[in-house]
């Protein structure tokens, strides 16, 4: 079976100016696809949640609330050579022309003024979304001019979701806790309200909730997200489902 090689997809891309003085000149950005030189030879996941503590004196330990949760996080080493030879590609002496293409990804673009999204990709098992964070460079071979032949990276990836991705997986459903709701197409307070509340003559405590809905704030834009309050902070009874 052929070995599956690790990539770095570039999500956001661009062309950049090849200097100041050379206005409407650009030169090539990051590539669509970064392959590794050789696969990682391991990697760690990892990702908290961001708890605060209430005190209450005279008890053993302090409650513990949830907050938020954080980012997930991919960390992993990656190793280059230029003294070993490759069946593709041309042949580079110096390993900073291939590792700079990895260290590019934590720069600010130009155009977007943000470092881009990418994905990093390893056959079936591993496919995550995310910004790079940190790029530390550790050189290890020189030749006899001082050139780098051999260089390990290592790199942090931190996941990125968008808001309405994150809605969605989450699906929270308690109407006991206060919660955001992504506006669709052909959505208006009264349905919404029938949905979170089962009643949609509820519509105002969600209008109250959301004072940027002044335009029409029956008929909000799709897309808008609004504030979901608990289905208690009224009064009302049990909500009917």
């Amino acid at each position: 079976m052929a070995l599956v090689k690790a990539i770095i997809e570039v999500l956001d891309r661009e062309a950049v100016d090849t200097s100041p003085g050379q206005a409407g000149q650009t030169s090539p950005g990051l590539p669509a696809t970064i392959q590794v030189q050789f696969n990682p030879t391991e990697y760690t996941l990892s990702k908290g949640a961001q708890i605060a503590e209430i005190a209450i004196p005279g008890i053993d330990s302090p409650i513990l609330q949830f907050i938020r949760g954080q980012n997930e996080k991919l960390t992993l080493d990656l190793f280059f050579d230029t003294t070993i030879p490759e069946k593709s590609g041309p042949y580079e002496r110096d390993v900073r022309k291939k590792t700079d293409l990895i260290y590019r990804l934590v720069k600010i673009q130009p155009k977007t003024h943000a470092a881009p999204r990418v994905r990093f990709v390893w056959g079936s098992g591993l496919n995550f979304k995310a910004i790079v964070e940190s790029v530390q460079q550790k050189f290890t071979l020189f030749d006899p001019d001082g050139i780098p032949l051999r260089a390990t990276l290592s790199v942090a990836f931190r996941e990125y979701k968008t808001l309405e991705d994150q809605l969605r997986e989450l699906n929270l459903q308690s109407s006991d806790q206060t919660k955001q709701h992504v506006v669709g197409r052909g959505d208006t307070l009264n349905s919404i309200a029938a949905k979170e509340y089962g009643d949609p003559g509820e519509w105002r405590r969600i209008a109250d909730a959301n004072p940027n809905l002044v335009s029409n704030p029956r008929r909000p834009e799709p897309g808008t997200v609004l504030e979901i309050p608990p289905a208690d902070v009224f009064g009302s009874p049990a909500v009917k489902r």
